[in-house]
């Protein structure tokens, strides 16, 4: 792995603080397509079902996901489809033409599969969803554009992160970092020839989080990738606020993980600092970024 690691810039003239966007979760233009079911729609899901990549999936994916995927195609995020990347208990990752013939990656969540008791615990507490129902496929819709939104988050905050495109209902459209036959690794696949490099990148990354209002949750080797010298950040499905009532408790695992990781590579690496480092407030001195 290269030891030339860069820091995205963050967006001009974004300042956060304790506002936050809301989250529409009432049904959108995909729930409508499925419940009208108009023979153009009719036509695609007969495809889509016949199509090599979702055969298997028939049983998981009701026509209301197919009904999202339509739309988004509709809009012109999707031109074609090809094969899964990846294949998850929650959710597949297929790669896909964007305009332009651009690759995105299509994140597509199973609503009967998902784990719905996990995905609540980091719901209940965020702002953003209060008082959410305990309807199954309202949480999973829920989930998604929480990760759609932690997505846009993190980019104006300038934490390198797959580039959020547009969702629907349980289908999320992002950058796909790298291509299918030369995907991003993860950094637990790689052999890190420089780990103090990384680890300052990744543990700024974690201090923009933090000064965006969000803890990532999950944050380990398995959840940070590298392609062509950049590091990137993914999965933030389960991001929560600070604000939430186990935010705390995120974080420092987040630190125990990145610090236990870096450590092994010899970096000089330590969880209880690398929170403090995180959680400072920034000094009147520090440089503008």
């Amino acid at each position: 792995m290269s030891d030339e690691f860069g820091l995205v810039e963050p967006q001009e003239g974004e300042a956060f603080g304790d506002e936050w966007e809301e989250i529409d979760l009432s049904d959108d233009e995909a729930d409508r397509i499925a419940k009208r079911r108009d023979r153009d729609f009719d036509e695609f899901r007969i495809r889509m079902k016949d199509a090599d990549q979702f055969k298997v999936e028939q049983s998981v994916f009701d026509d209301a996901t197919f009904a999202a995927i339509y739309k988004l195609v509709q809009d012109g995020h999707i031109d074609a489809f090809g094969g899964p990347i990846s294949t998850g208990k929650e959710a597949n990752v297929y790669e896909a033409l964007g305009p332009d013939e651009t690759e995105v990656a299509v994140k597509i969540y199973r609503i009967s599969a998902s784990d719905f008791r996990h995905m609540r615990d980091y719901l209940e507490g965020d702002p953003r969803f209060e008082g959410i129902g305990h309807d199954k496929g309202q949480v999973v819709r829920a989930w998604v554009r929480k990760e759609f939104a932690n997505l846009e988050r993190a980019e104006r905050a300038g934490v390198r992160v797959p580039k959020p495109i547009s969702v629907q209902r349980n289908v999320l459209v992002m950058e796909l970092v790298g291509v299918a036959d030369d995907r991003a690794r993860r950094l637990s696949e790689v052999n890190v020839e420089n780990p103090e490099t990384a680890y300052e990148v990744v543990r700024e990354y974690m201090r923009r989080l933090h000064r965006a209002g969000l803890v990532h949750g999950d944050l380990s080797e398995y959840n940070l990738i590298i392609h062509e010298g950049e590091l990137v950040v993914i999965d933030l499905g389960q991001a929560v606020t600070i604000h939430h009532p186990n935010a705390e408790e995120f974080l420092r695992r987040d630190c125990r993980n990145v610090a236990n990781f870096f450590q092994r590579q010899g970096a000089d690496a330590d969880a209880d600092m690398l929170y403090d480092f995180v959680t400072a407030e920034k000094d009147e001195n520090e440089d503008e970024e």
